[in-house]
């Protein structure tokens, strides 16, 4: 690709980003539905899931080789890494959230909210203090085509956080339609949520919300950061300035702080959700529908707390 691909909003604030004369690459596009990608730097390697395929697949950065991960994979959707550097799932399959611990083994974090099972767990991030913040819409239980179709148990779709130590799951918030894509600010005091309800009505939301994190976990706010123009909206990731890159249906779109456009980078597929990675943490990893895009920017990734 070529600096054709990408939009520039914000000439000034760009420079500090973007670099419009990078290649955008595409590193494996036998995918039928990319997402959650998340980044190991100590193995140099990222993880994603495949939904429909029921598989997760793993890059090893440095020679390109991609392989499977896990098959089956519980129709895996979010991942991340906590502070020991062990993999977190969000799965569809099995209405869960799971640990991938270092042996191998998997410990099913939580998998109900006041005795009934929940929805279809969809996107993930770990606190500086361990404490595990994840989405839970009903996209796995709606069809058979990402999970099992079932109804809904709880009535509602929440945002949570989990605490590993207590085992205590609590909402954080209760007033979104489908909670879809989910970050913090460098300094956690921000958290950022997509909304993607206009999946299921008409006039439903896409639009990214923030809020402002008190203390024990309380939110506060919630106002709308963003808008999607294109019902697009998806995963989402911070920068180590602050400024947000979101998953949009032409590609990434990424934010000031101040809620404004700084630029866009065009992928030909639906993009999904978005990774930062690389040894200097300025790789943007990019799955998009079939396919695992890479581009390097001029700014790292949020570093960890």
């Amino acid at each position: 690709m070529s600096a054709a691909d990408f939009i520039i909003h914000d000439r000034a604030r760009a420079r500090a980003v973007l670099n419009v004369t990078a290649q955008v690459d595409k590193l494996y596009g036998e995918c039928r539905w990319a997402e959650g990608p998340a980044y190991f730097p100590a193995h140099r390697a990222l993880v994603w899931s495949d939904i429909p395929n029921d598989r997760m697949l793993r890059l090893d950065e440095v020679t390109g080789a991609v392989c499977a991960f896990r098959v089956p994979a519980g129709f895996s959707n979010g991942n991340t890494v906590d502070r020991q550097g062990r993999l977190v799932t969000c799965e569809h399959g099995g209405r869960r959230l799971t640990r991938t611990n270092h042996d191998g083994s998997i410990s099913v974090l939580v998998d109900r909210w006041q005795g009934k099972r929940l929805n279809s767990p969809n996107d993930v991030v770990v606190k500086s203090d361990g404490t595990i913040w994840f989405t839970d819409p009903t996209y796995g239980i709606d069809t058979i085509y990402e999970g099992e179709q079932a109804e809904s148990e709880i009535g509602g779709c929440h945002v949570y956080r989990f605490d590993p130590v207590t085992a205590a799951l609590s909402v954080v918030a209760d007033d979104l339609v489908r909670p879809n894509g989910i970050c913090f600010s460098p300094d956690e005091k921000l958290l950022y949520v997509v909304d993607t309800g206009h999946t299921h009505f008409d006039d439903g939301p896409c639009h990214v919300r923030v809020f402002e994190v008190g203390e024990e976990g309380r939110l506060r706010g919630g106002g709308v950061f963003a808008k999607s123009p294109q019902n697009g909206f998806d995963g989402l990731r911070c920068d180590e300035q602050g400024n947000l890159w979101m998953a949009e249906a032409d590609g990434v779109h990424c934010f000031h702080p101040d809620g404004s456009l700084i630029g866009q980078i065009l992928v030909p597929e639906r993009a999904a959700n978005v990774e930062f990675g690389g040894a200097r943490g300025n790789r943007l990893y990019i799955c998009a529908t079939s396919g695992l895009y890479a581009v390097m920017l001029a700014v790292r990734g949020a570093k960890r707390l």
